[in-house]
C-alpha cells in the first residue's frame, strides 16, 4: 500500500472528510486531494502531523510493504505497542444508552442531595412560627429523618450507577480506536443533540440564577420566618431542577465527546 492509499485509509477510519483532515493539518482540501490522489507528495513535517493525528508511526506511512497492525507508535517511549482496541458501532451504541439512561440517574440523585434539607428548613421555621402547634425537637427530627433518607437514597443510586458503568470505563480510561464509519456516525448523532444541549444548559443555568429571586423577595419584604423558610426551600428546589438539568444534557453531551476523542 502506498502512501497516497495510508492517508485515504486513515483518514476514512477516523470519519474525517478531506476538508476535516486539511483543517487539522493547515493545507488547503486541495492538497489533500492531490496527496490522495497521489499527485503530489505531502512534505515532512505534513507527515509528522500526520503520523501523530492517525496514531502511526512515520515508518509505517513511508514505507510501503509495513502493514497496518504495526502501526501503533508511541514517540515518548520510541517503541511500537499492541494495536488500539477496536470499538464498533454496537459498542459505541451500548455506551451511549448507558451514559443516556445513566444520565437521568445521576441527575436526579443530585437533585435529591439539593433538595434533601428542604423539609428540615421548612418544620424548624413552622415550628419557631408555630404555625401548626409542632415543637421544634419533633420538627427537627421528622427533617433529620427527611434529610437523611434522601442522601442514603441518593447515594444508594450513585453506587449502583457507578457498578453498572464499571464493564465500560475503559471508553473513558484507555485508549481506544473506532471502526470505520462509527465516528461519522457518532459525529451526526452528536450534531443534532447539540441544539437540546444548547437549550437545557440555557434552561438550567437560568433556573439556577433565578432561583434566588424568591428569597430575595421574602428578604425586603420582612416576612415571619416560616415564610422565610418556605422561601429558601423554594430556592434548593428550583436549584434542584436547574442542576438536574445541567448534569443530564452534560453527561450525554460528554459521552458523545469520549467516542469522538
Amino acid at each position: 500500500m502506498i502512501l497516497a492509499d495510508k492517508i485515504t485509509e486513515e483518514r476514512k477510519k477516523n470519519g474525517w472528510s478531506q476538508e476535516e483532515l486539511a483543517n487539522q493539518l493547515g493545507v488547503s482540501r486541495q492538497a489533500v486531494s492531490k496527496w490522495e490522489s497521489a499527485g503530489a507528495v505531502p512534505d515532512l513535517q505534513r507527515i509528522l502531523q500526520m503520523s501523530e493525528l492517525f496514531c502511526v508511526s512515520t515508518d509505517y506511512l513511508l514505507k510501503d510493504e509495513m502493514k497496518a497492525e504495526n502501526i501503533t507508535y508511541h514517540e515518548s517511549t520510541e517503541s511500537y505497542a499492541e494495536p488500539l482496541k477496536k470499538v464498533t458501532m454496537e459498542n459505541a451504541n451500548e455506551f451511549l444508552d448507558m451514559k443516556r439512561n445513566g444520565s437521568k440517574v445521576v441527575a436526579n440523585a443530585t437533585s435529591m442531595c439539593i433538595s434533601s434539607p428542604i423539609l428540615l428548613i421548612v418544620l424548624v421555621t413552622m415550628a419557631e412560627d408555630d404555625v401548626f402547634h409542632v415543637s421544634e425537637s419533633l420538627a427537627t427530627v421528622f427533617g433529620c429523618v427527611f434529610l437523611l433518607g434522601m442522601v442514603a437514597a441518593a447515594v444508594f443510586l450513585f453506587i449502583t450507577y457507578g457498578m453498572r458503568e464499571s464493564h465500560m470505563e475503559h471508553f473513558e480510561k484507555e485508549c481506544f480506536e473506532t471502526e470505520y464509519g462509527v465516528s461519522g456516525i457518532v459525529r451526526e448523532k452528536k450534531d443534532s443533540y447539540e441544539p437540546i444541549f444548547i437549550r437545557g444548559t440555557a434552561v438550567g443555568v437560568v433556573l439556577c440564577i433565578l432561583a434566588v429571586i424568591p428569597t430575595i423577595i421574602a428578604g425586603a419584604m420582612e416576612t415571619s420566618d416560616y415564610c422565610c423558610g418556605l422561601s429558601v426551600g423554594l430556592l434548593l428546589f428550583i436549584l434542584a431542577i436547574g442542576v438536574n438539568l445541567l448534569v443530564r444534557v452534560g453527561m450525554v453531551k460528554s459521552s458523545y465527546d469520549t467516542l469522538l476523542q
